[in-house]
């Protein structure tokens, strides 16, 4: 039996110190990965409610272009195959104002964690 402790002994293998520094290191990048990753995210939600915006933008241009810029577009109008905007699954759309002069409309995505607002203008500006 004492021989089998012998031969154990000679064996390499990692200290319990190495091991808990390795653990270390690891949760160390994650807590500096993770919360970047929520930033990313972030952006992530912002970007899609601005490319909403644009998209019902265009299928109101489309939508005045047809109908030579005295009729409002909605967000019903827009969604038509005629027009082709698409709302993402998350993105609340609201136009309110939908005539060509003084077009207004407003985007938030569900997810997005600052709850960030996005307003477009009559000549295609979002704040």
């Amino acid at each position: 039996m004492l021989s089998k402790f012998r031969r154990v002994q000679g064996e390499k293998g990692f200290t319990l110190i190495e091991l808990l520094i390795v653990i270390a290191i690891i949760g160390i990048l994650a807590a500096i990965a993770i919360p970047q990753f929520s930033a990313y995210k972030n952006r992530a939600y912002q970007s899609d409610a601005k490319g909403n915006l644009h998209d019902i933008y265009l299928a109101c241009k489309a939508y005045w272009a047809d109908n030579a810029g005295t009729d409002s577009c909605t967000t019903t109008i827009a969604a038509t195959t005629s027009y082709g905007w698409v709302s993402s699954g998350s993105v609340t759309v609201t136009i309110s104002n939908g005539t060509e002069t003084a077009f207004v409309a407003t985007s938030i995505h569900a997810s997005d964690g600052q709850s960030t607002t996005f307003s477009m203008d009559s000549v295609g500006s979002i704040s």
